[in-house]
């Protein structure tokens, strides 16, 4: 009899480890809010390796869409054979058929803070049931690329400000990250450098032009003395964000004193993600990099 209650147990946790292991979160239900395509998938290890990590991946886009394979669900599959668990986060963006037609400048759309909010969210929920998904509340990270970059930067620099309460969401949850993780990040919004696609679809048709907002989303121009860690990667060659964003990004935190690691490769261009193929060889590295960061992090 023992033994037959060993092995329906051992079943019932095996299926759901698989039912979790890629679940759908609709992060925004049971709320006014009403974004039911932002979605959050999770990709569980089947032993966490460092004591109930976790990594929110948020794939770039310029903030217009999403590069969800090699920018998130790949991501998310080497953390989870890692031994991390990760949560692929699909937050509002700009969208196509605006981006091409700018129809946001009669018809409105999605915009700041549309997108932070849908990261606040994340944190908080994955803080709430941490131990559905036998992660620690304190040891949860996030990861973004290009314009997801300057997202998750802006977790980190804004944390004080509870984007929530807008939407009438009350909660006991720090929304700070422990850490974040910028690969060839946009930084800036007012500065020369700046990536005018990704500053278009997040300030908006019309926000766009207002040296306010510019300057108000400029992560090297707000971060926080309590920053979390931060580790940040591009390289030299990209022709999409122009490599003095990251620049900025590290002198800032230099400035401020915030513990973070900085890898600038000469080759590896833009959206490289955690593919194989796509790169070079040497920006390739920065997986093996993340990984000696996050157990020097976390030793």
């Amino acid at each position: 009899m023992k033994r037959i209650i060993f092995i329906v147990a051992l079943l019932v946790g095996c299926v759901r480890q698989l039912v979790l292991a890629q679940e759908i979160i609709h992060i925004w239900d049971g709320t006014d809010v009403g974004s039911s395509r932002v979605t959050l998938q999770s990709f569980l290890p089947q032993t966490n390796q460092y004591a109930g990590l976790a990594v929110i991946v948020c794939p770039g886009g310029s903030y217009c869409w999403h590069d969800y394979e090699v920018e998130g669900t790949d991501v998310a599959r080497w953390l989870q054979k890692e031994g991390i668990a990760a949560f692929v986060l699909k937050y509002r963006v700009q969208g196509i058929f605006p981006y091409i037609f700018h129809s946001r400048a009669i018809f409105g759309g999605h915009k700041h803070p549309d997108m932070i909010e849908d990261l606040q969210r994340t944190i908080q929920l994955l803080r709430e049931q941490a131990d559905r998904y036998d992660i620690d509340p304190s040891r949860i990270g996030a990861m973004g690329f290009s314009a997801g970059g300057h997202l998750v930067m802006s977790a980190a620099c804004f944390h004080a400000t509870d984007f929530l309460a807008s939407q009438g969401i009350s909660h006991a949850e720090s929304l700070r990250p422990d850490f974040v993780a910028p690969i060839y990040p946009v930084v800036s919004m007012s500065h020369p450098v700046t990536h005018k696609r990704s500053r278009r679809a997040l300030l908006g048709e019309w926000g766009k032009f207002s040296r306010r907002m510019r300057d108000s989303l400029s992560v090297e121009r707000h971060i926080p003395e309590d920053c979390p860690p931060v580790f940040l990667v591009n390289c030299k060659d990209d022709p999409v964000v122009k490599y003095h964003n990251s620049e900025l990004l590290d002198s800032a935190l230099t400035s401020k004193g915030i513990p973070h690691r900085y890898i600038q490769y000469q080759t590896g261009g833009h959206g490289f993600g955690a593919s194989n193929v796509r790169g070079t060889a040497e920006c390739r590295q920065w997986r093996s990099e993340f990984m000696k960061w996050i157990k020097e992090l976390y030793k």
